[in-house]
């Protein structure tokens, strides 16, 4: 296999029968490694080459795995990886001429070093703070939803409102405006994700969405939340974000965690209300 590090860490892109081995280490601490649990279980045929998975980092010390990494569709990091894993694995992590970098703070800093060497422009650069609610302390009890209002899964009649709350979340954290760019690809992208949508509604009108972007038994993974600006500040926020909690347990989740961006005070006093606490702190980089 081709791979890059020292004689004795090789650092290459994972084989069909290297997959349940990868993805029995990331089960190990499924809380902080989810996400890339997740795009290692759903490997995409698209990214293979040579009958390996492009996408799938793997990084070993003779036989035994100490790292593993997703280059697509987001750059992500174990959170237990070994020092000497993510310098064998740089090489790969920085092919990328486009994307988002997001995992554990101290992890990230010497990838986007190697990817600002080659060139690579920074768009976004934050912090933010991991949150977990476990199932046995969400159990405990959580909020009933506000007089008139119902969650529910979004449909396609939704989309004019989920691009809207999109394109919306996007100004308000100072990114580039997506309709100044491909509008209709932008609402392309939104159509792709509406099976992952839930909204809270109040007399028909929707007033918060929450996107369960992972959806597995050791965890769902919420993302996208958005509060319509009419409807802030009248518990609407704690109420969808309680249905989003609720539907994870149904399905036997054994947690849920979604990340805020440092500072957001009101959103992690919202988070806290519910039982959520701080894991981990990572940074989330956009760059082209």
């Amino acid at each position: 296999m081709r791979g890059f590090g020292g004689s004795r860490v090789r650092a290459g892109f994972m084989a069909d029968g290297q997959k349940e081995e990868v993805l029995a280490r990331l089960r190990l601490s499924p809380r902080h490694n989810l996400l890339l649990l997740d795009q290692v279980a759903g490997s995409e045929s698209e990214f293979r080459i040579d009958g390996r998975m492009s996408h799938v980092v793997i990084t070993r010390r003779e036989r035994q795995i100490i790292g593993v990494a997703s280059l697509r569709p987001s750059i992500v990091l174990e959170a237990e990886m070994e020092s000497e894993a993510l310098e064998a694995s740089i090489p790969l992590l920085s092919s990328l001429e486009t994307g988002l970098l997001k995992s554990d703070a101290e992890r990230v800093g010497p990838v986007w070093e190697s990817l600002r060497s080659r060139g690579r422009r920074l768009l976004l650069d934050r912090y933010e703070a991991c949150q977990v609610l476990d199932a046995p302390t969400a159990r405990q009890g959580l909020p009933a939803l506000p007089p008139a209002a119902r969650m529910r899964r979004a449909r396609s009649g939704d989309l004019e409102a989920l691009v809207f709350a999109a394109r919306s979340s996007l100004v308000e954290e100072d990114r580039p405006d997506p309709f100044e760019g491909d509008a209709d690809a932008f609402r392309d992208w939104v159509r792709g994700r509406i099976g992952r949508a839930r909204l809270l509604e109040v007399d028909g009108q929707p007033v918060f969405v929450g996107y369960a972007d992972v959806r597995r038994k050791e965890g769902w993974l919420v993302q996208g939340v958005y509060t319509w600006p009419d409807y802030r500040r009248r518990g609407y926020a704690r109420a969808g974000m309680a249905g989003l909690v609720g539907e994870a347990l149904e399905a036997g989740a054994e947690h849920v965690q979604l990340a805020v961006v440092e500072g957001n005070l009101p959103g992690l006093a919202l988070y806290r209300s519910l039982g959520f606490e701080t894991i981990a702190r990572l940074r989330t980089i956009l760059f082209h």
